[in-house]
């Protein structure tokens, strides 16, 4: 099977003009095979239904799914929890301290792509993936950067893999990304289906809008009796979902039982989740409930970061379970997520520092910073 190896002239960099917005910034995949070696390496692979022309994957939409795998250099000289995608303008990137991909390779079919990450997890000694599925205003690139983020300052043992649906990749495009989230569901199924029949466990890790194709996929898995599917799904943690908090309780209540551990990061200085609310009419969206109630009938557990800030490139506080630094140290020191995901609900809730409530079915963790 050929594979097309690609190379920094077929991935050029966006304009990256677009503003800090709830998501992050927008430049596409810089590749710089010159970085290798300078700071940690992470192999993540992309599953995409964006349509990929004139050298870049663009917004536009298509029914397949197409396989890429990329090797991308964690910069050394970085925040904990910070994602600063590099630039081809100006001076160019510097992998010291932006995020830059080292090589890649289009694996083209389904039964490559599936040789290739059983290879990686035989290579790996594991027998799980993480799949992390982006939010709003979204690049290929600032998606795939963050995957790499997730799982190396979280030490998350999984391969990872990111789910890049097509996204508009622009502050503006709002309502695109809200229908490209629908059209997105059965392509991340197709994902789900095809690794859990390569015989690895699931991890489904989604910030924002992704939270919803996630919650989607799992109502259509149960709707579809795939049990065995479901099966193989060993936990879920979604960030800041932007889900209405009625149509959420729907939701959970056709999947049923809900795969377990099943955490939410909530927090009360979510500014782009206010703004969504403000949009739809509504008080609260389930990433900044303010208590567990609405959703006390369902075995979930909330962790409520309204005690810290977002990192430096997380001004809106819309991904502070991530990119905040003192929460990161906290999860990875006290923990190491994957011990967590383990974990029954009520030593997970043991583990982390803070106010712990139980509310009918549901556990609500008030995150507390530790004191020096």
């Amino acid at each position: 099977m050929t594979r097309l190896t690609l190379t920094r002239r077929h991935l050029l960099a966006g304009a990256a003009a677009y503003p800090l917005s709830a998501c992050g910034l927008t430049p596409d995949v810089l590749i710089r095979p010159e970085a290798a070696g300078l700071g940690a390496s992470e192999t993540v692979f992309v599953a995409s239904n964006r349509v990929f022309e004139d050298g870049r994957f663009s917004a536009a939409r298509q029914d397949r799914l197409g396989y890429t795998r990329f090797t991308i250099n964690i910069p050394p000289n970085r925040e904990v929890g910070a994602v600063q995608p590099g630039r081809s303008a100006g001076r160019g990137p510097d992998p010291m301290s932006e995020f830059v991909a080292t090589a890649g390779d289009h694996l083209g079919a389904r039964s490559t792509f599936r040789a290739t990450l059983l290879a990686e997890a035989e290579r790996t000694g594991t027998r799980e993936v993480m799949i992390f599925i982006h939010g709003f205003n979204t690049t290929l690139g600032t998606g795939l950067y963050r995957t790499a983020q997730i799982r190396h300052d979280f030490d998350i043992p999984g391969i990872p893999v990111h789910y890049a649906w097509p996204s508009a990749g622009n502050p503006l495009g709002y309502a695109y990304d809200r229908d490209s989230s629908l059209f997105a569901r059965d392509g991340l199924e197709e994902l789900v289906r095809e690794i859990t029949a390569a015989g690895l466990g699931v991890v489904l890790i989604a910030h924002s809008i992704g939270s919803a194709i996630v919650m989607e996929v799992l109502r259509q898995l149960r709707i579809a009796g795939s049990a065995d599917v479901l099966g193989h799904i060993n936990g879920v943690i979604l960030f800041s979902p932007d889900i209405d908090v009625d149509v959420f309780r729907a939701q959970a209540a056709r999947i049923g039982e809900l795969p377990q551990p099943f955490v939410i990061f909530t927090s009360q200085r979510d500014r782009a989740l206010t703004l969504s609310a403000r949009i739809t009419g509504l008080r609260e969206r389930v990433g900044n409930l303010s208590n567990a109630d609405d959703v006390a009938d369902f075995e979930v557990t909330l962790i409520d970061t309204s005690a810290f800030a977002g990192g430096v490139r997380d001004p809106l506080n819309h991904f502070a379970g991530a990119s905040s630094p003192a929460v990161v140290e906290l999860l990875r020191d006290i923990a190491q997520v994957n011990n967590a995901f383990e974990s029954d609900r009520s030593q997970q809730a043991g583990l982390l520092p803070g106010t712990i409530l139980t509310i009918q079915n549901a556990t609500q963790v008030l995150l507390s910073p530790i004191d020096n």
